[in-house]
């Protein structure tokens, strides 16, 4: 079977490249101002993931990659696999998790959800948005994804 992706890319690693660029046949480079908006982000990865069969963890990981490497960009390598197991953990990278007992909400189940809402009006439904606002939570409170596994190992929560 031949592919149109560069060698060593899997379908799942060639779908984003940044949020606003995407690796793909039929899809091309957006300009710097349409690459900012993650709902359009989202809507591309989201048709991009369903060509590919990507799943929704699969999708909302590879929307995370970019953002992590631009905040943590020179331990990305170490960072990105912290903040995996992390979200793995609290909610399976699902944008609609909702832990009934406490109102954790989100990928990240911020608590309440509603603190999401600084990120963008669209908190409830969009997992870039999601991913943002867990992320600058993460840099202020333990400073890195590895430091927010560690607290969660040592606790069972962050």
């Amino acid at each position: 079977m031949s592919s149109n992706r560069p060698n060593g890319f899997s379908a799942a690693k060639a779908v984003v490249l940044s949020l606003g660029v995407c690796l793909s046949v039929g899809l091309t480079a957006e300009a710097p101002a349409q690459a900012a908006s993650p709902t359009t982000a989202v809507a591309r990865v989201t048709t991009v993931a369903a060509q590919h069969k990507l799943t929704r963890k699969q999708r909302n990981e590879h929307i995370a990659k970019p953002l992590v490497k631009k905040r943590w960009a020179h331990g990305y390598k170490k960072q990105f696999p912290c903040l995996v197991k992390l979200w793995n953990r609290e909610s399976s990278w699902n944008h609609k998790a909702h832990n009934p007992w406490s109102g954790a909400y989100g990928i990240p189940q911020a608590l309440p959800g509603k603190k999401m809402r600084s990120a963008g009006k669209d908190w409830k439904t969009n997992p870039a948005t999601q991913i943002k606002w867990g992320l600058k939570y993460i840099k202020g409170r333990y400073k890195t994804p590895c430091g927010a596994w560690s607290h969660m190992r040592r606790t069972g929560w962050y």
